[in-house]
């Protein structure tokens, strides 16, 4: 049932600003300026960062000997994947450049995975593109796509092929309930700018089980060409959500609703017309119908706010970026929404962080939105971070994002400095999991680079996750368990 805003200001009203409708203007800074962000650490910083870490997660990381990847005591991990050093069943290095991921069920219990490269501008700007192979290329310009990776249960035995070829800047994407990847190009480039023969900034689905359905890659127009990052899926109404990472004016987060009797299935998004079903973009209101123009306005971790969804007009971006096809006032903004991943009845969505081109700074916000009602409540928001160089517990720039089966979020970070994957609780707590180690800088200056396509294995014995440069896949094991008995009162092994 559509929820419109006066629905929502009523409703408001009637139950006061509860856990269920809050979003009052006492955390919405209406002006910019108004409020600032808490500094350091996430929003709810009663108590300190280093406090927080103790009291949750699997405790301390354990620097590795082997300089990639620190992780808490009784986890290990596994290289799938590296660039330059293993290659494709035809023979080529692995492309670089790792970003968005989902884990599927594989033969004999294993694991077949779909990692995207986010390979931007020329193929020949790249050392390690996806290679071209024949039937599997939309545009012989450019060098990203996606592999496949198929992991055998022991995690010994691993075959890696390409599933698309020819796209552009492949960042984040999303599992269907069908069992299929949609990959989305983070790029608006059109034909003939920076070595493109075809226009660019679409959604391609791939087929992780079969080689021979991805032949002849079609881009889905229906959900529109603009620089997308990640989808997911509401299987039971049929609508697709997807983010945008965009500035000048700030990305959007869109709704797809398929036309009249579609239904879902492998293969059958890419038959759609250009225009078939209705892209919309969201805007948001307050519980006293008060418009927020960006997002970065909410302060307070568990402000809920409601969502109208305004018409696309042209959403093949034609002559005009669809982003700044809206007036101000229209639609509701926010800078670079990025990860997704459907759960808990509804879908986690990732604003990195926001500085100067947003009303308010902060170091990222996790928002949840609620299809039954149509509302959006702030679930996690990390101050902005004054010790980038350091590792106690401040994360900033979450990225790609997962839920886990043993409760709450697992978030790839992309901030400055040092680079963390790192959960948060039910409450908005933040814990460590792992911390990259590999310098791709100097000694005078590090450079570590940011984590990429976190997702679990189908039977949460497995988290994947990705060093994007210079292009590494790990599956890191251990006692995940083990959080299930670690909550604000402390540990219970």
């Amino acid at each position: 049932m559509s929820l419109s805003r006066r629905d929502f200001v009523n409703r408001s009203t009637a139950i006061g600003a509860g856990v269920l409708i809050a979003g009052s203007a006492e955390v919405l800074a209406t002006a910019p300026g108004a409020v600032a962000a808490p500094s350091g650490g996430e929003a709810p910083a009663a108590e300190s960062a280093e406090a927080a870490r103790c009291a949750t997660g699997y405790g301390e990381l354990l620097p590795d000997p082997d300089g990639i990847l620190a992780l808490p005591r009784g986890f290990k991990y596994q290289v799938i994947t590296y660039t330059g050093k293993t290659k494709l069943v035809t023979g080529e290095s692995t492309p670089s450049n790792h970003d968005g991921t989902a884990a599927f069920d594989g033969p004999r219990g294993g694991t077949v995975l779909v990692n995207n490269h986010e390979i931007r501008g020329p193929r020949t700007n790249f050392p390690h593109p996806v290679p071209l192979l024949d039937g599997h290329v939309y545009d012989p310009g450019a060098g990203g796509g996606c592999t496949v990776v198929e992991v055998r249960k022991n995690g010994k035995e691993v075959r890696e092929w390409v599933g698309i070829a020819g796209t552009s800047t492949n960042c984040a994407g999303g599992a269907t309930p069908w069992g299929t990847w949609l990959t989305g190009e983070e790029t608006e480039d059109k034909a003939g700018q920076n070595g493109m023969t075809k226009d660019h900034g679409y959604i391609f689905e791939v087929d992780p089980h079969d080689q021979d359905a991805n032949r002849d890659p079609q881009p889905i127009k229906a959900l529109g060409r603009y620089a997308h990052e990640a989808v997911v899926v509401d299987q039971k109404r049929g609508h697709l959500y997807l983010t945008e990472d965009a500035s000048n004016p700030n990305g959007l987060l869109f709704r797809w609703t398929p036309p009249a009797g579609f239904k879902h299935g492998k293969g059958k998004l890419r038959k759609l017309a250009a225009d078939a079903g209705k892209l919309e973009a969201f805007k948001v209101f307050d519980s006293h119908g008060t418009f927020v123009d960006d997002l970065s306005r909410v302060t307070k971790v568990g402000s809920t706010y409601g969502v109208d969804w305004v018409n696309v007009p042209d959403r093949d971006a034609k002559t005009v970026s669809v982003r700044k096809q809206f007036a101000a006032g229209e639609v509701t903004r926010s800078r670079k929404l990025e990860g997704m991943w459907w759960g808990d009845g509804g879908f986690y969505f990732v604003s990195s962080f926001a500085r100067t081109e947003s009303p308010v700074q902060h170091d990222g916000q996790v928002w949840f939105y609620e299809p039954n009602r149509r509302t959006i409540t702030l679930k996690v928001l990390l101050g902005v971070n004054t010790d980038v160089a350091g590792d106690h517990g401040n994360f900033d720039g979450p990225d790609n994002i997962t839920v886990s089966p043993y409760g709450g979020l697992v978030i790839a970070e992309d901030g400055e400095g040092v680079q963390h994957l790192f959960g948060t609780t039910e409450d908005g707590r933040t814990y460590p999991i792992a911390r990259n180690d590999l310098n791709i800088g100097t000694a005078e200056k590090p450079e570590f680079s940011e984590f990429t396509g976190v997702t679990f294995s189908e039977d949460g014995h497995t988290l994947f996750a990705n060093i994007q440069e210079p292009g590494i896949m790990l599956a890191i094991t251990g006692p995940w368990w083990r959080l299930r008995h670690r909550s604000g009162h402390g540990y219970n092994d």
